[in-house]
């Protein structure tokens, strides 16, 4: 569980709004409180529904500064999506995916990657020459995935066909996240 975990969620709101409303965000209790390089995903969502995410897999910046970097790129710069507008501000919920730093799945036959993924609690990341693809542990939750659907639609983040985790050149990693977000 992170401390303080609602600060690090009003900083991914008031980046966001901040960045349509001219005001800065106050991170200076957050920088000192989140000093240190951790993975961060931040989840916007609008009615319940995706409206951007991305975010740093692995440690790169302090993580109050990931988490700043990564609101505003799910705000504004997910290709999926146009960027937010000031006028969605209030219809926007926000969530905050700390990550711990991920691990390699050792296996000898890939078929054995579902027994050593915990759904609701791992996340993963594929990488297959030059392609990867992400998903948090709370999204195979949200559709009802077993762990087998899980590694098939990872393959399909990945821009790979469903059963490219089979492949022995695949390499799997998981990771857990703890997961901030809005009530309601």
């Amino acid at each position: 569980m992170i401390k303080n975990g609602k600060l690090l969620l009003k900083l991914a709101k008031e980046t966001v709004s901040g960045h349509l409303t001219g005001e800065a965000p106050n991170f200076f209790k957050t920088k000192e409180l989140f000093s240190l390089k951790q993975g961060v995903f931040v989840t916007i969502k609008k009615d319940g529904t995706l409206r951007g995410c991305i975010g740093f897999p692995v440690p790169l910046y302090p993580l109050w500064q990931a988490t700043m970097k990564a609101s505003l790129a799910a705000a504004f710069q997910d290709p999926r999506f146009p960027p937010v507008t000031k006028e969605e501000l209030g219809d926007l919920s926000f969530e905050v995916s700390v990550l711990s730093v991920p691990t390699f799945i050792k296996v000898n036959d890939p078929r054995e990657y579902p027994k050593k993924i915990k759904v609701g609690t791992d996340g993963l990341i594929l990488e297959k020459n030059f392609h990867s693809g992400l998903l948090l542990p709370q999204v195979p939750g949200e559709f009802g995935w077993d762990s087998r659907e899980f590694l098939e639609q990872l393959s399909i983040k990945a821009g790979l066909s469903r059963s490219s985790w089979l492949d022995k050149d695949c390499k799997i990693y998981k990771f857990q996240a703890n997961i901030i977000k809005e009530k309601g």
